[in-house]
């Protein structure tokens, strides 16, 4: 009997037809989110179940799919799937760690040079048709080269986003569960502990995951501890971020600027008042959006969810 698997969004490159060669494939058609009622419809029955970050696969899901047996994610976190359900019915789950990893230690460069020089401001500026004579004060922004980093997490994109720290000649600190002992030699790297990070730190970069411990770990107490001249940037997930205590610091000048790939709530209202700051880039969560690596990432979510049905292992398997 061929295996029927669930598809939430159409991925890029060939791995909808390379799931196809293998197993009954349904694709949701649309380019939004797939409607929760047409998933549990739609499982039903399925042994596999390829899904974005964006899908919820709750006990709901899990209840209505009595035949899964893997869900794979074009994604590395997992906050979005209920791992210990899974468990508790045996379902393996998989990730697409690694193939992301410097696409988006780019994006927390470009987030960081960007606020740090005010560039949204500047093309507003020249937009607006504000350019007019050359003034030696206009849009000063502050320095990237020699100042001190401050990384929060120092996993994969940790050390990718502290490897680019060395080649501007940045001092470099870093708060983590566990010691990166490479990249304290590498990078000239210190680890210390998260209230002298913010304490010290010119630019403070988020790469930590979403846990129930890091959820809301840069609060109103966080930013009362960091320079007011400090550069807040998160790559990683939304919530780690308090984005009422993020405006407040924003606005009264407890910190400079940040620069957020993710925020909370996503999709964020375009009405919503962090959006409207100038010392505030928000752009819609795309640190792996290069075209190589999300046919990288569609690729080894296929490959994930083929090896698992076959029993054979996963490349990247989460449990």
């Amino acid at each position: 009997m061929v295996d029927r698997i669930v598809v939430t969004r159409n991925p890029p490159g060939n791995a909808v037809e390379r799931l196809s060669e293998r197993a009954d494939v349904w694709v949701w058609p649309h380019d939004t989110e797939i409607d929760p009622k047409v998933l549990t419809e739609q499982i039903t029955g399925a042994a596999g179940l390829y899904c974005m970050l964006t899908d919820t696969i709750d006990e709901r899901v899990l209840e209505a799919a009595p035949s899964l047996r893997v869900v794979s994610t074009m994604a590395v976190g997992v906050d979005n799937i209920d791992l210990e359900a899974c468990a508790a019915r045996g379902i393996a789950v998989g990730h697409t760690p690694d193939v992301l990893t410097d696409s988006t230690a780019d994006m927390a460069w470009a987030l960081l040079m960007a606020s740090s020089r005010r560039i949204e401001e500047a093309i507003t500026y020249v937009k607006e048709g504000q350019w007019g004579r050359w003034e030696p004060g206009t849009l000063l922004g502050y320095d990237v080269t020699g100042t001190t980093i401050g990384i929060i997490g120092m996993g994969r994109i940790g050390r990718q986003v502290a490897r680019r720290a060395a080649g501007f000649d940045m001092d470099i600190l870093y708060s983590s569960r566990s010691r990166a002992a490479a990249v304290e030699q590498e990078c000239q790297a210190s680890r210390v502990a998260l209230d002298e990070l913010l304490a010290r730190s010119d630019h403070v970069v988020v790469c930590a995951a979403l846990t129930d411990e890091t959820r809301g770990m840069i609060d109103a107490d966080a930013f009362a501890r960091m320079k007011p001249t400090a550069n807040l940037v998160n790559i990683s997930r939304g919530p780690l971020v308090d984005t009422d205590a993020l405006y407040e610091a924003l606005t009264t000048g407890q910190i400079r600027c940040a620069g957020l790939d993710v925020i909370d709530p996503e999709p964020i209202s375009p009405d919503h008042r962090i959006v409207a700051l100038p010392n505030c880039m928000v752009i819609p969560h795309l640190g792996s959006a290069t075209k190589r690596t999300r046919v990288a990432m569609a690729d080894l979510a296929a490959e994930n969810l083929l090896a698992g049905l076959s029993g054979q292992p996963m490349p990247a398997r989460i449990i």
